[in-house]
């Protein structure tokens, strides 16, 4: 090969590199704010699976707990020590359909009788940490930008209610998760008061 033709092959090449080098680049840069954008799903809720556990194990993961029966009979925890109510809807076979972690705002908690029992365990929360009091941001940043948005009011107060739709994960998670919390004021962002984890839509 004469020195010329040697010279344009390697210039040819060269450039030829920096093409291919340079479309890496890019769709490097175009992949990366994609990979921010993955959906995330919840699948439990006080390390209860609803469409999954049923209230045997509840009663058997959380038998140190006080528990009863709601006026709609569903099984209800109390969690004395954060001031927080777990209620369980079930079917006719005592399959756990929905999960609802709420704040109890009726009650002032001047000791915790788990001291008593020595009995000690950490908050209810969803498997990915997610437990009242939580900032909405926090929200946010653990399951992304929710399905929906919208106001609401509890005793009025105003809240905001974040509703995630999880039937892309496919049919065997928890479908729909609702989490409310209060409204922002003066900058500052709301915080937890509710979470809902549902096998089926609300």
């Amino acid at each position: 090969m004469k020195r010329g033709s040697m010279r344009f092959w390697l210039c040819a090449s060269g450039a030829l590199w920096l093409i291919a080098l340079s479309g890496a680049l890019v769709k490097q840069c175009v992949s990366q704010p994609q990979l921010g954008k993955t959906r995330v799903n919840e699948v439990s809720l006080a390390g209860l699976q609803p469409g999954k556990a049923s209230l045997k194990l509840l009663r058997r993961k959380w038998k140190s707990l006080k528990a009863q029966e709601n006026k709609e009979g569903a099984f209800v925890l109390d969690e004395v020590c954060y001031g927080n109510y777990l209620f369980v809807d079930a079917d006719k076979s005592g399959a756990i359909t929905v999960i609802r972690l709420a704040k109890d705002d009726t009650r002032a908690f001047t000791e915790c009788e788990y001291k008593k029992t020595k009995v000690l365990h950490p908050p209810f929360a969803t498997g990915r940490g997610l437990t009242i009091n939580n900032r909405s941001t926090q929200v946010i940043q653990i399951y992304g930008e929710p399905t929906s948005r919208s106001p609401s009011t509890k005793n009025g107060q105003p809240l905001e209610l974040l509703y995630y739709a999880f039937d892309w994960a496919g049919p065997d998670v928890p479908q729909v998760m609702e989490v409310v919390c209060t409204a922002p004021k003066d900058g500052t962002p709301g915080r937890v008061v509710e979470i809902t984890l549902a096998a089926s839509s609300l």
